[in-house]
């Protein structure tokens, strides 16, 4: 692609995303949901979902291809429906964040910040985790998380400025400080620390098995958690309905404790392996919510290094 290709479809990007946040604002919120429904089938009927598929499928093996068709379908308008729901979360107050969110099992955590304690929350591309952001600097204290880069950087900047306007702490992965000291800095106070961390291509992933299949994850959680010495929460989100309209559920898995013996790497990949099981019994439960539309299994990873793909 030219110099002048990449600038403008750069371009492109970024006025599609200035639409999203006023356009999409300014509509009814159920006008605002079909508008992206319908945009999802349309990407499913043009074959835009076949990443999404392929990882259904390795999750989901027991599916023949009409209800894999369905999973699809309903995945893909649930991953449209956290832009539609993004966009408008801006000009939601505090009711109405709090009306939206549902938490299970957060008991252990709330205890531990209401010590002025911090945990590490190990995340996956699982609902709306900006919602969920929003209603924790609201309800369980300060969040400090992790964003990659986006390209063009307008687009990266409108995000960075939309999740700092809900009050969130964000650190550049990439382009600013180096990330893990600032985290474990954050984890000395008090706050949640939610790091998505279902995908990690870098040569720092490690391998474990999500839903029965290798697949690469960031060990980033993990190896803060250890460092600091601070409780590791695997944490799935979920939507579900509310009336008309839709929320999300916030459920906090059972603490993963690390291993008594073994290596800084050996309790890490441990640890990271714990929080897969976990999540990975969440996406069976509920696959249309995990909207991973990247490569994460090895097996996938290998096909696209020897050309296969």
């Amino acid at each position: 692609m030219s110099p002048a290709a990449h600038r403008l479809r750069d371009a492109l990007v970024v006025a599609g995303y200035r639409v999203g946040w006023t356009a999409v604002r300014r509509l009814p919120e159920r006008a605002a949901l079909r508008l992206f429904d319908a945009a999802a089938d349309v990407t499913v009927a043009r074959g835009g979902a076949a990443r999404l598929r392929a990882n259904y499928a390795r999750v989901r093996p027991d599916l023949d291809d009409a209800a894999l068709d369905a999973l699809v379908r309903e995945g893909m308008r649930r991953y449209l429906r956290y832009f539609c729901e993004a966009f408008r979360l801006p000009d939601l107050d505090r009711p109405a964040i709090d009306a939206r969110v549902r938490m299970e099992h957060d008991d252990e955590a709330r205890e531990v910040l209401d010590a002025g304690g911090s945990v590490v929350c190990f995340l996956g591309h699982l609902g709306n985790w900006d919602l969920a952001g929003a209603w924790g600097t609201l309800n369980l204290g300060p969040v400090t998380t992790v964003a990659e880069r986006l390209e063009p950087e307008e687009v990266f900047a409108e995000f960075l400025r939309f999740r700092e306007s809900l009050g969130m702490t964000i650190l550049p992965l990439t382009g600013g400080p180096e990330v893990f000291p600032a985290l474990r800095e954050a984890a000395r106070r008090q706050g949640v620390i939610p790091l998505l961390a279902d995908r990690d291509l870098t040569r720092r992933g490690v391998t474990v098995r999500l839903c029965g299949s290798p697949a690469r994850m960031a060990p980033g959680p993990a190896a803060l958690a250890l460092a600091e010495r601070r409780p590791l929460y695997p944490v799935s989100v979920r939507h579900e309905r509310r009336g008309r309209g839709w929320g999300i559920v916030v459920r906090f898995h059972p603490r993963v404790e690390p291993p008594t013996s073994g290596t800084t790497r050996e309790k890490v990949v441990a640890m990271t392996q714990g929080c897969a099981d976990a999540l990975g019994e969440a996406i069976r439960e509920h696959p249309a919510d995990w909207h991973m539309l990247q490569r994460v299994f090895v097996e996938d990873l290998d096909d696209r290094a020897t050309g296969a793909a």
